[in-house]
This record gives structure tokens, C-alpha cells and sequence, in this order.
């Protein structure tokens, strides 16, 4: 069969190029069952497709055919016999927007110029969703005109039986379908008169010459603007840190407003609706080609969409009820087994904390209920010295009135080997939250030089993030 389609493609490409072909070589599909190919002539360079979907072969080529006429960055068709399921298309190189990532981000962490080349994907996409939305025609559309109830129904169900089933996480079956059914009409509340790109993530946007170009746009439809920027900010394995994900959403709400008006508020309601609705139908594609179809390398990015969707649960709050759904998350957040698929690594944080027990024990807002409170109440306290009563464990002062007594250095390395374990473990397990809490009576001398150490001594040592918060200090100031 291969032989076959490089042969019709090869012709294809001559008749075209008017050159012989030099050179015909395969190129990965990433998961879809299209083959594509890299033809050469001595002048000229195309890629050559083949679907055996004629459908959605008639769905690209004339999306393609539209965007490029309001010259957007897409292949230009060059030929095409869907009689033989065949076109050529323009050749954009092998660079895409996740290898870009990757490369940079392996040398110089998430670096400023993979933040300015984002910014300028985010900036793009209300080209499509709102100039190319006018004189498009949505018949073409493959598998259907609209991301509507039917198409939602298809992306949860592909989750529950291809993921949820599959990763063996136990759920009332008519609960979540009665939650199903409530999400879907949720989201349907907004508007949704636009392109919807469907697949906007970084591996279907190629980088030429430092500029964005966009390809797997198929499966395209009419649909709500928080979709697609769902799709590109919580793209799985990109693991965009938190901080650049809210920098890239103001900067598209800031382009977006220069096409149409913008409810900033009410966008927001419904975005992360959008982005968990997306995580669940990517985590259904995962199991389907992971788990269904052995493939393992698709559930390298399990770990990933499961952080995105720890991160949601404690930051994002849906104007709904939906408990059985929510349960579904909360088991999937919690699972060991699938925060150690692959070889993910997720980077660990460590939230540390002083307080006073007067105002009692800290709230793990991230819920899990885990790590460690610590009572430093048995500590030598130096606020019973008046030269030291205005002073905090950040002062000089009171920093060495510590060091200078055993019985602190003794309980800090007890704490130490405590924070050794976990930390050790956690790093293996792929789980990225632990809280640790240090109280004294006032939370002003001993939580926090104990806070401070544990800090610098983490740091000192693993490769992680470290949050240190001295709560009754804030109060103070």
C-alpha cells in the first residue's frame, strides 16, 4: 500500500515541480492515521499527504484554501487528486512550537524568547477565530459544523470509557452522566459564533524563519473563544509554568478586544470550563493510544495533564455543582500510578509557612491534607528578652541567638531528615505539592528562623520551587 502512495505522489509531485523526484522520505503522523512524506526535486520541496478520510481531506484543503486567502500563515496547496486521497502542500521545515520549547527550555529554562514567541501565537489566533470566521464554509466542516452538544458528548465519553475505564478509576456511572450533561449545557451558555481551531497546540504550529505557521487544522468548526487558547496554555507536555499561562491569557483578552468587545469577567467564567473540557478529551485521546493501542509513549504526557488538572481544582472555580465529576478529578489528582506514567518530571514545590497557634494551624488550600506542622514551642524562646521583642527570626539578632543553641540545631535536623524523605519520594512519584508549617505563640521568633532554614537548606540541595510565607508577619505589615 505504501509503495503505492509514494508512487501516485511522486507523480504528482513531478508533474507539479517539473522536475524528477531526488528524494521521497517518511515523516511521523504523530498518532493520526495520515502518512506524509518529504519530496525533493533538485529546485523544488513539498510534502506530500495521504488520508484515506475523504472527508476531512475535503475539510483541510478548503480551510486551507480560505485561510491562505486572507493571508494567514498556513501551507499553500500546491495539488491535489483526492480521487487517489493525495495532495502536496508546502513545506514548512521540521522546527514546531514544542520543539522550539524543548530545545530552549533544556538550556535556558523558560526563557524570554520562548515567552515572545508564544506571545506572538496568542496574538495570531483571534486572526482565525474572528477574521477567518467571516465567508467560511462551515458545510465543509469534518466531523461536524459546530463544537455542540453532540461533538462535547463525543469528547467525554471518549474520556470515560478510553481513560477513566482503562486507568481503572472507579465512578457512578449516571451521576457523572447527570454531570455531563449539566457541564455541557454550561458551556454552551457562551457565545459561540467563531472558529474553533480544535487542535491549537504547540506541536501543530511550525516556527519559519521566527514566525508562527499553522497545520491539523481538520478538524475545525464553529465554537467558543476560550477552546483554542484553552488548548495552547494547558497543552500538556509544554507544562508552561503558572505565572507565563496568565501572562499569555491577558495578552490574547488585550488583542482580542481590538476585534470585537470584550466581558473580561464573563470570558473567565467559562474559560476554564473550556481548558477542563479539553484536558479530559486530550486524557481520553492518551488512554485510547496509550492503553487501548499500546502506544506508550502517548501516556508520557498523562502526568502532565494531571497537574494542569491539580492546579485547576484549587484555582479555578466553576459557577456549578458538579460532585460526581469532581470526584472523578479528585481520584485522578490523587493517583500515584498515573502521576508515574512515562518519564514525566514534574517539579516539586514546598510550600513553607510560619504562623502562631493563637490564630491557629494553616489551611492547606491545595487540599490534600499532607506534609508537616511543626511546634516550635519547645524551642528556647528569645521574645522573652527585651532587646529581642521587637525583633523577628529575619533579624540579625535573633538569627544568631538560634545558632548558638544545640537543642535548635538538633531539631532542625530531625526536620531535615524528615524533609529528606519526603522530598526524595515525592521527586520519584511525580507529585508536585508538599506543605510544611512551623508555629510558636506568636509566630514572630522560632517559626520563623525555622521557616527560613528549612528554606535555605532545600534549596541547598534539590532542584525544586520553594514558597515561604511568614503569616503573621504579613498581618502586621
Amino acid at each position: 500500500m505504501t509503495k503505492e502512495i509514494e508512487k501516485n505522489l511522486k507523480a504528482m509531485f513531478e508533474r507539479w515541480a517539473d522536475e524528477p523526484v531526488h528524494s521521497i522520505e517518511p515523516l511521523p503522523a504523530h498518532g493520526s492515521d495520515r502518512k506524509y512524506f518529504r519530496i525533493k526535486s533538485k529546485h523544488k520541496s513539498a510534502i506530500g499527504a495521504y488520508n484515506p478520510d475523504m472527508k476531512e481531506n475535503i475539510a483541510f484543503l478548503s480551510l486551507s484554501k480560505h485561510f491562505k486567502s486572507l493571508n494567514l500563515n498556513v501551507p499553500e496547496i500546491y495539488s491535489q487528486e483526492l480521487d487517489k486521497n493525495i495532495y502536496l502542500e508546502q513545506d514548512l521545515g521540521d522546527t514546531t512550537l514544542f520543539d522550539f520549547l524543548s530545545e530552549r527550555r533544556e538550556k535556558e529554562g523558560f526563557s524570554q524568547a520562548i515567552i515572545d514567541l508564544y506571545r506572538k501565537v496568542v496574538a495570531y489566533l483571534p486572526r482565525f477565530q474572528i477574521e477567518a470566521n467571516e465567508g467560511l464554509d462551515y458545510s465543509v466542516c469534518y466531523p461536524r459544523g459546530s463544537f455542540d452538544r453532540q461533538s462535547m458528548h463525543w469528547d467525554l465519553n471518549y474520556f470515560k470509557y478510553y481513560f477513566l475505564k482503562l486507568a481503572k478509576i472507579p465512578f457512578d456511572e449516571q451521576s457523572l452522566e447527570n454531570d455531563f450533561q449539566a457541564f455541557i449545557d454550561f458551556l454552551l451558555s457562551t457565545e459561540r459564533d467563531y472558529f474553533l481551531y480544535r487542535d491549537f497546540q504547540s506541536r501543530n504550529i511550525m516556527i519559519v524563519d521566527g514566525e508562527p505557521y499553522f497545520i491539523d487544522y481538520q478538524g475545525g468548526r464553529k465554537g467558543a473563544l476560550q477552546y483554542d487558547l484553552a488548548s495552547l496554555l494547558f497543552d500538556a507536555k509544554a507544562d508552561i509554568p503558572t505565572e507565563v499561562r496568565a501572562e499569555l491569557l491577558e495578552h490574547y483578552l488585550d488583542v482580542l478586544e481590538k476585534y470585537i468587545p470584550v466581558n473580561r469577567k464573563r470570558f473567565l467564567e467559562y474559560y476554564y470550563g473550556y481548558v477542563l473540557i479539553r484536558i479530559m478529551q486530550a486524557l481520553g485521546a492518551y488512554g485510547f493510544r496509550g492503553f487501548y493501542e499500546r502506544k506508550e509513549h502517548f501516556l508520557q504526557s498523562v502526568p502532565y495533564a494531571i497537574q494542569n488538572l491539580e492546579w485547576l481544582l484549587y484555582n479555578a472555580n466553576l459557577p456549578i455543582e458538579l460532585p460526581a465529576l469532581t470526584a472523578v478529578w479528585e481520584a485522578l489528582v490523587r493517583s500515584s500510578f498515573l502521576r508515574q506514567l512515562g518519564n514525566a518530571n514534574l517539579r516539586l514545590t514546598v510550600r513553607i509557612q510560619s504562623f502562631s497557634y493563637k490564630r491557629g494551624i494553616p489551611i492547606d488550600e491545595k487540599g490534600h491534607g499532607g506534609g508537616f506542622v511543626f511546634d516550635c514551642r519547645m524551642l528556647p524562646n528569645p521574645g522573652r528578652y527585651a532587646q529581642y521583642k521587637n525583633l523577628t527570626g529575619n533579624d540579625s539578632e535573633v538569627i544568631r541567638f538560634f545558632q548558638n543553641d544545640p537543642e535548635v540545631e538538633r531539631f532542625l535536623y530531625h526536620v531535615n531528615d524528615l524533609l529528606d524523605m519526603m522530598v526524595t519520594n515525592y521527586q520519584k512519584r511525580n507529585f508536585t505539592d508538599i506543605m510544611v508549617a512551623f508555629g510558636c505563640t506568636g509566630g514572630q521568633h522560632r517559626s520563623v528562623y525555622c521557616a527560613n532554614r528549612l528554606a535555605d537548606y532545600l534549596k541547598s540541595k534539590y532542584d525544586l520551587d520553594i514558597q515561604v510565607r511568614h503569616r503573621e508577619l504579613e498581618m502586621k505589615d
